[in-house]
């Protein structure tokens, strides 16, 4: 995987005013890394696969 620092990251547009506290997901890799948006630099990311991050939002829809 690439470098976190050189990634594009995007914030969940679920995060409103909530003081930072919400997930980050950088796209264009065959895998898609999620991070901490505060942790961004020094946290852990982890990454899914489509086919795997697919089904997760899919059942979180669902919750």
């Amino acid at each position: 995987m690439t470098n976190t620092r050189t990634r594009t990251w995007v914030k969940s547009s679920y995060s409103g005013g909530n003081n930072g506290s919400c997930v980050e997901i950088a796209t264009g890799e065959a895998a898609l890394p999620i991070r901490d948006s505060k942790q961004a630099d020094e946290g852990p990311v982890i990454a899914f696969g489509r086919e795997a991050f697919g089904r997760f939002l899919a059942s979180v829809r669902g919750a």
